[in-house]
């Protein structure tokens, strides 16, 4: 069956094709009601689908949204999306999502598709690194800004758009006092890539807090930003430490700085017979959704994520040309992770 076509609307409605138009492509320069009301009858006993191309030109915006994300199966991007997502629905928007793997080159590929489509904006979810990476995605956003796209990030800042914050460094700070206060003196730290940002602020507010306390850590490992990363550093942590099952010492708090590496730790101790909060105490960050069915309970840093991914819709379809930073605190949550004897 033949798709039916503008001229067929405007034919059924009595009208002319530019007028049919400007109904059903969201022209602003719409007319009398009667008018419109007939033309939109007639397109839904046609069975008539706008074409988006032409709604775009209409309207000078696709109602398109790119978000890129470094991982969709991480609970703290999509908890992020999920927040997005819901505030793009309503601004009726429709989503782009783009899920990098934390490559940046895909990031960039990712950027250049959605200004390709004309994207009304792009928000970048994920730590930045540092160095020509985001001067390279800063040369592919100039024309996208120049022609009116904006640009939000969620994270630390670029040189450029709009940014959503978490307090990183501060909050990481607050989790050492808040354990050194419940009665901890010894602590190690499972990392992250030492180019990501993120995990530098995180660890380095921790280790600072510390040393304002006249603590020092015994121990710090590192690994990617996944349960296999803080599984793989979880062991080499243990073994360094030389934690041993039901020793009776007091056991070592280690910060993770992700939900998701804790995690990954605590299954590498379980398998090594080490048990939580016994024989070593664990906290992470985030507070990603998964904690609630998790054994023992986290202690960690609670983000707002849903509401940080919401707030970076507000930013990106905000009139006014200003660039604005917005710093989103975390709050610390003790639970049974840490919880001495």
């Amino acid at each position: 069956m033949a798709a039916v076509r503008l001229q067929d609307v405007a034919a059924r409605a009595g009208v002319s094709q530019a007028t049919a138009s400007r109904v059903l492509n969201g022209s602003t320069r719409i007319p009398g009601e009667g008018v419109a009301d007939r033309v939109r009858a007639a397109a839904r006993e046609l069975g008539y689908k706008p074409n988006a191309q032409a709604q775009a030109l209409a309207r000078a915006s696709t109602g398109l949204l790119g978000l890129v994300v470094h991982d969709i199966a991480d609970p703290y991007f999509s908890s992020i999306v999920r927040g997005v997502q819901t505030a793009a629905r309503t601004a009726r928007k429709q989503v782009l999502l783009a899920s990098t793997d934390r490559d940046f080159d895909i990031e960039r590929e990712s950027v250049s598709t959605f200004i390709s489509h004309r994207a009304d904006a792009i928000v970048l979810a994920g730590s930045r690194q540092s160095g020509h990476l985001d001067r390279a995605l800063e040369a592919e956003f100039d024309y996208y800004r120049a022609n009116g796209g904006r640009v939000v990030v969620i994270g630390q800042p670029l040189a450029f758009g709009s940014a959503v914050e978490p307090e990183n460094h501060c909050a990481s700070g607050q989790l050492a006092d808040a354990l050194v206060d419940a009665g901890h003196t010894q602590f190690a730290v499972i990392g992250g890539p030492g180019n990501i940002r993120t995990a530098v602020d995180r660890r380095n507010g921790f280790v600072e807090a510390l040393s304002r306390r006249g603590l020092t850590t015994l121990v710090e490992v590192s690994g990617p930003f996944t349960r296999d990363g803080g599984y793989a550093a979880a062991r080499r942590l243990a073994a360094a430490l030389q934690l041993q099952p039901d020793s009776g010492a007091t056991p070592v708090c280690v910060f993770a700085v992700t939900d998701v590496m804790a995690i990954g730790a605590i299954a590498a101790w379980r398998e090594m017979g080490l048990v939580v909060p016994r024989d070593v105490c664990v906290a992470g960050f985030d507070d990603i959704p998964t904690l609630r069915d998790h054994t023992p309970s986290l202690t960690t840093v609670v983000l707002p994520l849903e509401d940080i991914g919401a707030q970076a819709v507000q930013l990106a379809l905000r009139s006014g040309s200003d660039d604005l930073r917005e710093r989103v605190p975390g709050h610390v949550v003790l639970r049974d992770s840490t919880r001495l004897p």
